[in-house]
C-alpha cells in the first residue's frame, strides 16, 4: 500500500446478513473463500486502497470480514433492510470511520456478490477518479449484441433495415456492478454513487453476478476451472 494522501482510497464493502433469493449469499463459499472475504482480499491487494472497511448488520460475515484482513462497522437494522440503499451504508460508515481521523480522499465500494473482481481492475477504477474532471467512475464490460424492448421494437438495431453485423453496431458497455469509485468529499455531498462527472471504465474481463442460485453454481465451477 504505497499511495500518497492524494490518491489513497478508502475501501467500503457493504454486505449484510438478510438474503431472500440465496441464504446467508455473502458467506457463500467461492473457491473455498466466503464472498465477503473474496472482496477483502482484492481490496488488500490494491496499490491505493489504504484500508478495507465491511458494513454488516451479522456476526458471522463480521467475523469473515476480520478473518480475511478487514476492519468492519456495525451496520444498523434500520438501513440494513432489502429496501435500503447501498449508499445508506457508505455513507452510515463513513461518518463512523470519520470520528477516528480524516477520510482518505477517494472512496472505492465493492460488491461482494462480484466474485471475480481484481486488485487491478480496482485500481484502474480509482485512477479514472480526477476530481473535479471526473469526481467517480465504474466498472463496465463491452457489450456485443442486438437489444429488444418487450413491445418487439429494437434498443440498438432497426430490425426493418438490413441486418447489421454485430460488430457494427455501436458499442455498447454494460454496468458490472463491481466496482464504483468516487471522490470521498463529493459523495458525501451528493449521496449517490455517481457523482457528476462520471467515467465508466471498461475491464478486461467480466464474470456473473451473484443474484441467483444458478449464478453462484456457475461462479463456483469457473472459480473449480481457474483452480487447474
Amino acid at each position: 500500500m504505497t499511495a500518497s494522501p492524494a490518491t489513497a482510497a478508502l475501501a467500503l464493502i457493504p454486505a449484510r446478513g438478510g438474503s431472500k433469493g440465496i441464504p446467508g449469499k455473502n458467506l457463500q463459499d467461492v473457491g473455498g473463500i466466503p464472498l465477503v472475504g473474496r472482496s477483502v482480499q482484492a481490496a488488500l491487494a490494491s496499490r491505493y486502497v489504504t484500508r478495507v472497511v465491511v458494513s454488516t448488520d451479522d456476526d458471522a460475515i463480521a467475523t469473515a470480514a476480520k478473518d480475511h484482513g478487514g476492519d468492519v462497522v456495525r451496520r444498523p437494522k434500520a438501513i440494513a433492510g432489502d429496501t435500503a440503499s447501498s449508499e445508506s451504508a457508505l455513507l452510515h460508515a463513513l461518518e463512523v470511520l470519520e470520528v477516528s481521523g480524516p477520510l482518505p480522499a477517494k472512496l472505492v465500494f465493492l460488491q461482494c456478490t462480484s466474485p471475480f473482481t481484481t486488485a487491478d481492475q480496482i485500481d484502474r477504477v480509482i485512477a479514472a477518479v480526477k476530481p473535479p474532471a471526473i469526481n467517480s467512475a465504474f466498472a463496465v464490460a463491452a457489450w456485443h449484441g442486438f437489444l429488444w424492448r418487450a413491445d418487439g421494437r429494437g434498443i440498438n438495431h432497426d430490425p426493418q433495415q438490413p441486418r447489421q453485423r454485430r460488430q457494427d453496431l455501436e458499442p455498447a458497455f454494460l454496468e458490472t456492478g463491481a466496482i464504483y469509485a468516487m471522490d470521498t468529499d463529493c459523495f458525501r455531498r451528493s449521496k449517490s454513487r455517481f457523482c457528476a462527472p462520471w467515467q465508466p471504465v471498461l475491464i478486461d474481463s467480466w464474470h456473473p453476478e451473484i443474484d441467483s442460485p444458478d449464478d453462484l453454481s456457475l461462479c463456483r465451477a469457473l472459480a473449480e476451472m481457474a483452480q487447474g
